[in-house]
């Protein structure tokens, strides 16, 4: 197979590295609230200064992939990233370190992430792109599913320091790969100086655009939303698991962090296979029922809190692969629609929004879990899980009331 070949394997191998501590801050939520004395808004908040790290990150990283090789860029962003995880390791003590550590690890995915995809695409011909960029896409799944199991092994071994400090190993391997295996593009004129041009990196007009497009729009508001709820569910999951367990006293079969690495793992298919039933159904109408059906399998895997293992696995499940089902068909359905003079607008548009929602989506769920009492309360995550799957809920109602849904 030529995905075999080339600079592909090691750059999914690479990504792996990067994401390896995607999830560490999950895992170690629990343990972190009770040492640092923490409310569930600022547990929430810190999961989000991860995507504020992102979000104010990516424009210069992906506009700067354009000026220069993206291997340097790479280098750059894995950095950053063994900054944050150690920073948490040795550094943080307090909400106000970890926030400002986590957003260092979150502006380093931002700097590896989509410039990786960038490496990729420059060392390759145009007949072979397609393949290679979406087995690269589909390793994001594969990347924070290890990241939960290998989280959590680490944390049965030892403090939550440690955590941190051995995961920071991921993004290490991930420098490696890319500096010694990686070869520098030399036959490319990049710019001799850097230039920051304001309107590329934040191309407001063209966005005004986008936005203009009824279909465009539809899509880049339905990935904000979908954003929203898959990292809050995934910021919060294991929580939930140590929570349910401690209400029914009964074990699950795997620890809590093996089984939510093992849940995110089934969201890789579902965003295929999801896809390909989109094509056949329409995407629009498509997303609607993923929405809705995801939204129902939200709540009730709150409500399922304390009862059977059984059912709250089962329920998880569900949860996940619906949560993901519509991730491809709504990037594919931008990427289609977007009119091609302002396409890479769109997507770093799409990009951008699909990572705000996923700074407010934690930060949300910590604050209602607040709000509605006792973190040990059944009615509490359900209202927790409701407040971010409504989101979803009133996209659908408020596209099929304009017309988006054919």
């Amino acid at each position: 197979m030529s995905i075999l070949k080339g600079n592909t394997p090691l750059m999914l191998l690479a990504q792996i590295g990067a994401l390896l501590g995607f999830a560490a801050y999950a895992v170690t939520l629990t343990t972190l609230q009770n040492e640092w004395g923490l409310s569930n808004f600022e547990s929430g908040l810190i999961a989000s200064s991860f995507f504020v790290g992102y979000v104010l990150l990516v424009p210069f990283a992906t506009a700067l992939t354009d000026q220069m090789d993206a291997r340097r860029i790479y280098l750059f962003g894995s950095t950053l990233a063994i900054s944050g995880l150690l920073g948490m390791g040795f550094l943080a003590n307090d909400f106000y370190s970890a926030c400002l550590c986590m957003a260092i690890n979150g502006a380093g995915l931002a700097a590896t992430y989509m410039p990786g995809l960038k490496i990729l695409s420059d060392r390759l011909t145009q007949g072979e792109i397609t393949r290679h960029i979406s087995f690269y896409t589909a390793f994001f799944g594969v990347g924070t599913g290890l990241s939960y199991v290998v989280s959590g092994w680490v944390l049965n071994l030892g403090d939550w320091h440690h955590v941190y400090r051995w995961l920071a190993l991921g993004p290490t391997i991930s420098l490696l790969i890319v500096y010694f295996c990686v070869r520098p593009m030399h036959d490319v004129h990049w710019h001799d100086r850097i230039v920051i041009n304001w309107r590329d990196i934040f191309p407001v007009a063209k966005w005004q655009q986008v936005l203009q497009d009824r279909n465009a729009s539809g899509f880049i508001l339905g990935y904000t939303f979908h954003s929203l709820e898959l990292f809050a569910s995934r910021s919060w999951l294991v929580a939930f698991f140590i929570l349910s367990t401690q209400l029914s006293g009964e074990q699950f079969f795997l620890a809590a962090t093996t089984l939510a690495g093992v849940i995110n793992f089934f969201g890789v298919p579902a965003s295929i296979l999801g896809n390909e039933l989109a094509l056949k159904i329409g995407r629009q109408k498509w997303i609607c029922i993923v929405m809705i059906t995801s939204a129902i399998f939200g709540v009730a895997l709150a409500y399922s809190m304390g009862h059977a293992s059984w059912l709250i696995l089962a329920l998880a499940i569900g949860h996940a692969i619906f949560i993901m089902a519509d991730s491809a068909t709504l990037t594919a359905g931008l990427v289609t629609s977007a009119d091609p003079k302002i396409k890479g607008a769109a997507m770093g548009l799409h990009s951008l929004m699909g990572f705000g929602g996923g700074l407010l989506g934690p930060a949300i769920f910590g604050f209602v879990l607040d709000l509605s009492g006792s973190q040990t309360d059944r009615i509490s995550w359900i209202c927790a899980y409701a407040s971010i799957v409504i989101w979803g809920v009133l996209f659908v109602i408020y596209e099929r009331r304009k017309g988006w849904v054919h």
